[in-house]
């Protein structure tokens, strides 16, 4: 690293970091080293791959590829392996008939030579396993790390590595959209997206959910549990298959055909990747291939996750370095994701992995020994090798840290990621919830958690994710109606207080946070209308049970229930988003946080989104400042009666400014506010409308 810093390499852009936060001079050299260490060891590959390309898809030349003449080209990293074999259907399960050659490096390779109808030795469809003779002697049955396509057969308790390489395969018809100005994400499960109590498929997710995505104002789909685990109630979280796309919902031309529709309709697709840490399994994961807990992973407790219970890959090696790299570019270039959410981030950068940390935000919390830089350079060359060869595409890191730059450019010492997730504010909302009466919420404190963030580094906002739909958690919908959602939802009952307070107070969280909150949005399915109770996989606990693992749509499309009106005001909140753009504009001018009125006013994107929390008292002539002049109009009322209202605000009203300053703006205009209501005003004057 010395050497490095001394032959001159420095961050090329950190001064326009320092001066945006002059609190992180201190720190500058620490910045300089981890610049210097991604700049080695891009230059490491450069040198001896021939360049990052080559080496980030090591997936065309390891695990099993078919050669042009019809043979197989086999290759595997196993160092600690004594001998390595190749078995499978294609030679009757004769676990020695075929041995890899060993190479350098720990490295082994194999070249089956076509059948003598030129056709590959391995058929479509047929079962493999790589044998390995250990140091010790033991012979072990795995499967390739590089397997494309794994599957549980009938009964059976481990998953099997089967051939994929179908005569006819999927090709796409339709380009990858545009990277979305404005972001709005709806964060999916395939197997969970259908109201039956059993696993859902990808066809079931192209041709039901996609519509409804599409419908619903959202752009980007964020697809949760793709890359393979063997335990369904992981939640995809334990990872055994990393290049296989989970056969549990169908083929991997299934899943082909999913992202090439929802191109089609002009969704972007994402894929919620593991990359910080891996399943222990080792009949059908990753865990000691060669037989030695340090393939991959970091030997002894370093490399045991405490909590999780899983495997945690030792990023510092060369072969960790082209495995993962390799599997970013295998889902883009083979499936078409436009991008990945990073799981975990947190987990990965530090070496007590968040671990009983209660992150302040001081600065010394986020560099010393205590960061694990390996891990931190894989990310910064994993969004260098992501941005370098797919421009559009997009990354998302999920850390609750706070590590500051992280979504900053690499040129600056930043992490390279393009948004961060905002995960302080669902917490605040259920803290708000859970803790305080309605006459007690206050303003400023939700103002500061929805503003507080590091400024030119995009955030991802969110009232609620897939984490607070979980077993032992509650959605925001439960927390504030919870038993009375199974007896008063339907519209031909009467409107109860709770069911009332509800219905509002959720669209209120939802419109502040997402155009308050960051640069970009997410919803978790279903979460949209409110969907009851919680998620719960399948596992002996609940016997098995399928009844929490779906997600019933058909609730918001039944028009005597009154989750359709939550659904609606979701789908136009996202439309009024889609037109004027507030994601993509600058963050918001704060005109008013109240406390004793419980009102939030502020102005994004020329749009005056005005907030009344307070349970009971309404406001009349109630002035708000507004920085542009001219004619307004209510363009989103959360009080309309299709959205549940109580349809107190007359949309036929005009609201003309006045030149009398307020709240620092220029202007200012007079409106009535009714309690537990929020609109949003747009400017009607010529030219202040979008097209």
């Amino acid at each position: 690293m010395a050497a490095a810093v001394a032959r001159g390499v420095s961050v090329p852009e950190l001064p326009r970091l320092l001066a945006r936060d002059p609190y992180l001079a201190p720190f500058a050299p620490d910045f300089q080293r981890r610049y210097a260490l991604f700049h080695d060891r891009l230059k490491n590959i450069e040198e001896n791959e021939g360049g990052l390309d080559t080496f980030s898809k090591s997936y065309k030349t390891f695990g099993v590829n078919r050669l042009v003449d019809g043979g197989l080209y086999c290759k595997e990293w196993a160092p600690e392996a004594e001998a390595v074999f190749l078995t499978g259907d294609f030679n009757g399960w004769n676990p020695f008939s075929h041995p890899y050659k060993k190479m350098d490096y720990g490295k082994w390779e194999l070249f089956i030579p076509p059948g003598q109808d030129g056709f590959s030795p391995v058929s479509h469809g047929s079962k493999l396993k790589v044998v390995i003779r250990s140091k010790n002697g033991e012979i072990l049955y795995r499967i390739s790390p590089w397997a494309k396509y794994v599957a549980r057969v009938n009964s059976n308790v481990n998953y099997d590595w089967i051939h994929w390489e179908p005569p006819l395969p999927y090709l796409r018809k339709h380009p990858q959209p545009k990277k979305p100005k404005s972001l709005r994400i709806y964060e999916s499960h395939v197997g969970i997206a259908s109201p039956e109590g059993k696993v859902a498929s990808y066809k079931n997710f192209t041709y039901n959910i996609l519509p409804k995505i599409k419908d619903l104002g959202y752009n980007c789909v964020q697809l949760m549990a793709i890359m393979e685990h063997a335990y369904y109630a992981s939640f995809g979280y334990q990872i055994t298959s990393f290049f296989a796309a989970s056969s549990r919902y169908g083929t991997p031309d299934d899943l082909k055909e999913l992202i090439d529709i929802a191109h089609s309709l002009g969704i972007t697709v994402l894929l919620d990747v593991v990359h910080s840490h891996a399943s222990n399994n080792s009949e059908d994961g990753l865990n000691k291939f060669d037989g030695t807990d340090s393939c991959f992973f970091h030997s002894g407790p370093r490399g045991t996750h405490s909590l999780w219970d899983s495997r945690l890959f030792d990023y510092s090696n060369w072969e960790v370095l082209r495995f993962l790299l390799s599997n970013l570019r295998w889902w883009i270039e083979e499936y078409g994701f436009d991008g990945f959410r990073f799981d975990g981030v947190t987990s990965m950068i530090y070496h007590n992995h968040g671990i009983g940390t209660g992150f302040s935000g001081d600065y010394h919390e986020y560099f010393g020994l205590h960061v694990d830089e390996d891990a931190l350079i894989y990310l910064i060359m994993a969004n260098h090798m992501i941005h370098l060869l797919h421009p559009e595409s997009i990354t998302v890191a999920e850390d609750v840290s706070g590590m500051p730059a992280l979504c900053c450019p690499i040129a600056q010492g930043g992490g390279g990621f393009d948004y961060r997730l905002a995960m302080a504010i669902p917490d605040k909302w259920i803290q708000i919830i859970k803790e305080l009466k309605d006459e007690d919420w206050n303003m400023g404190n939700i103002v500061h958690t929805l503003t507080n963030r590091r400024y030119e580094e995009k955030y991802i906002a969110y009232a609620e994710s897939h984490d607070q739909a979980l077993v032992g958690d509650k959605t925001l919908a439960f927390r504030l109606m919870d038993a009375e959602m199974y007896t008063n939802m339907s519209v031909l009952s009467a409107l109860t207080p709770v069911i009332d307070r509800g219905i509002q107070l959720h669209k209120m969280i939802r419109l502040i946070t997402h155009a308050l909150g960051g640069e970009g949005y997410l919803n978790f399915m279903g979460n949209e209308f409110g969907h009851p109770e919680w998620l719960d996989f399948p596992r002996k606990g609940n016997n098995e049970s399928y009844h929490y693992a779906r997600r019933q749509f058909h609730l918001a499309d039944d028009h005597i229930l009154r989750y359709r009106f939550l659904n609606a005001f979701d789908r136009d909140m996202n439309k009024l988003e889609e037109r004027f753009g507030w994601l993509a504009s600058p963050p918001a001018f704060v005109t008013e946080n109240h406390e004793s009125n419980k009102v939030i006013i502020f102005e994004r994107a020329n749009l005056i989104f005005i907030f009344n929390f307070h349970p009971s008292k309404s406001y009349t002539e109630y002035r708000v400042g507004a920085e542009t002049p001219g004619k307004y109009k209510i363009a989103l009322d959360s009080d309309a009666p299709e959205y549940g209202g109580h349809q107190r605000l007359d949309h036929n009203t005009e609201y003309f400014t006045e030149q009398y300053s307020h709240n620092y703006r220029s202007n200012s205009l007079l409106v009535y506010i009714p309690s537990r209501v929020a609109f949003v005003l747009q400017n009607m004057d010529e030219g202040m409308i979008p097209n």
